[in-house]
């Protein structure tokens, strides 16, 4: 982790910010594992978000069809719930989540905060955060095109923002058609178009390939202007590692669907959400018997060893107290 922070808590976000937005909310997380077959091996796994120094969760409840054990994966720390029968009884399974959250900003540059001293990433960090993914290649078309964005620039700072203006002018949010949503790197390069996975495995990619570290990050959206509703699938995020500042945020996709915000989401993310986990190709614990996953944000189920994709998914959200406060140190 980032060594010597000239921060006090985990918690005093307040100090990072002379202004700080906060969503207090409780979120629900459930699901139906569908038609499963009697008698089968089955096996459940799914994430569970997790206090940061941008959010505080509490699990106000946890309940389901089967016994949750909770687990946390080895490579990224990701936290998660896993269940199991060995002979299912019933056609449809179900699981629930409550939580309680506390959702600060993420807000890093151009605002008074400590200075971190000697900040660095450990050997693990750097291995993981700028060497590929199987989606997410760091050589080839997406390093040429960042070689070629990044011509002319020093610093970690001007890099990063060259690449994310690139993939802001370049990129449309489009979920028309195939290919999108997979954080196909090749495919967003030639597309051109998808949803924020792609934005982000895109930055992600050049980033890396210019040896900045650079990490994936994903999550749920909050609608800005409810006090409660469904939401219907996932948000993703990037944050990329400068010496200076420490991991620093950007969210293109949201830049783009807001133009006016372009400025504020490099090196910002709003308080618009909640976020479950880090990481690619990930491999769960206890280790699951298909391939690395892509992502983890949905419910992963394995019926006789197999992937079973017949899962009903219901979130949403409600707030729990005034929608947006303004902290002052």
């Amino acid at each position: 982790m980032l060594r010597k922070f000239a921060l006090a808590a985990i918690f005093g976000l307040s100090t990072l910010a002379s202004a700080q937005s906060i969503r207090h909310f409780t979120f629900h997380y459930a699901f139906t594992i569908k038609d499963v077959p009697t008698g089968e091996h089955v096996r459940v796994w799914f994430p569970q978000a997790h206090s940061d120094p941008y959010q505080e969760i509490r699990v106000v409840s946890a309940k389901g069809d089967l016994d949750l054990k909770k687990t946390r994966e080895s490579r990224f720390g990701n936290e998660m719930y896993y269940a199991e029968t060995s002979k299912a009884k019933a056609s449809d399974l179900h699981f629930e989540l409550v939580y309680d959250v506390v959702r600060h900003e993420h807000l890093t540059l151009g605002i008074s905060r400590p200075r971190l001293q000697d900040v660095s990433l450990s050997g693990k960090e750097s291995k993981e955060f700028l060497g590929p993914d199987k989606l997410v290649p760091i050589s080839g078309l997406p390093a040429e095109l960042a070689a070629k964005i990044t011509a002319g620039k020093s610093s970690t700072l001007d890099k990063a923002r060259a690449l994310y203006d690139y993939v802001f002018d370049n990129m449309k949010y489009d979920k028309s058609g195939t290919g999108w949503g997979r954080g196909d790197v090749l495919y967003a390069c030639d597309a051109k178009k998808g949803n924020c996975t792609d934005f982000h495995s895109l930055f992600i990619s050049m980033a890396r390939s210019e040896k900045i570290p650079a990490r994936f990050e994903i999550g749920f959206p909050l609608p800005a202007n409810k006090a409660s509703s469904d939401i219907a699938g996932y948000h993703c995020w990037a944050e990329f590692f400068d010496p200076q500042h420490g991991w620093i945020p950007v969210d293109i996709s949201e830049a783009w669907k807001n133009p006016v915000k372009k400025d504020y989401f490099f090196g910002a993310h709003d308080a618009d959400r909640i976020q479950f986990t880090v990481g690619r190709d990930l491999k769960l614990s206890p280790a699951q018997q298909g391939d690395l996953l892509n992502y983890f944000i949905y419910p992963y189920v394995e019926v006789g060893g197999k992937p079973y994709p017949n899962v009903s998914n219901a979130f949403s959200f409600a707030e729990s107290s005034e929608r947006v406060a303004n902290v002052t140190p």
